[in-house]
């Protein structure tokens, strides 16, 4: 009796936890997941998938906060592991974002940026995606993808020259700051 109270309170715990995050972080999840697939409806596909994966082993997941980030991690893995099934058998298919899908997509940059990410191959589009949306460093995402670092600076860079080919330079990408060194005493404690 006791061991089937305890069950049904983790049942309800994860139930609690899997609605908190769809409710509140939802929108979230498919925009990070959009940047990965270039179209929404296979981001919202994307992110069922990655839930599923995250919540569908038993996993204990109870603080919404964890579980968004094994979500985010799983949404990753499948989009990377759907594509290199995709390329075995038919090759990659780029997908374009729609224009007319809703009041997160009206600035006209934002679906600019998107459809120049969404033509970038898969692994290129996740090492921006990491750096500049997760804001994950380099040894970071080196670690998050299997990578050594030099691979993923790599990726960056030739991510980074195609991004820019399609919209332009970066407006600050060439503005450094003199930094000047000053001598000062050394404290030992």
């Amino acid at each position: 009796e006791a061991r089937r109270e305890e069950a049904e309170r983790a049942v309800r715990s994860w139930e609690d936890v899997l609605d908190d995050l769809v409710r509140h972080r939802g929108g979230a999840l498919v925009r990070y997941a959009t940047l990965l697939t270039g179209d929404r409806r296979a981001a919202e596909d994307l992110v069922q998938d990655a839930l599923v994966k995250a919540f569908g082993t038993g996993r204990p997941l109870r603080d919404a906060l964890a579980a968004e980030a094994y979500v985010r991690r799983a949404i990753l893995t499948v989009f990377l592991d759907g594509t290199r099934r995709r390329r075995r058998w038919s090759g990659v298919a780029h997908l374009l974002v729609l224009d007319d899908e809703g009041p997160d997509h009206a600035a006209g940059d934002r679906i600019d940026v998107q459809r120049a990410i969404a033509t970038l191959p898969p692994r290129l589009r996740a090492c921006v995606v990491l750096r500049f949306y997760d804001d994950l460093t380099v040894p970071q995402i080196a670690r998050d993808l299997d990578l050594a670092e030099g691979s993923v600076k790599r990726y960056l860079s030739d991510a980074t020259q195609q991004l820019e080919a399609l919209l332009g330079p970066l407006e600050d990408a060439g503005e450094t700051e003199d930094v000047r060194l000053v001598e000062g005493r050394k404290r030992w404690r």
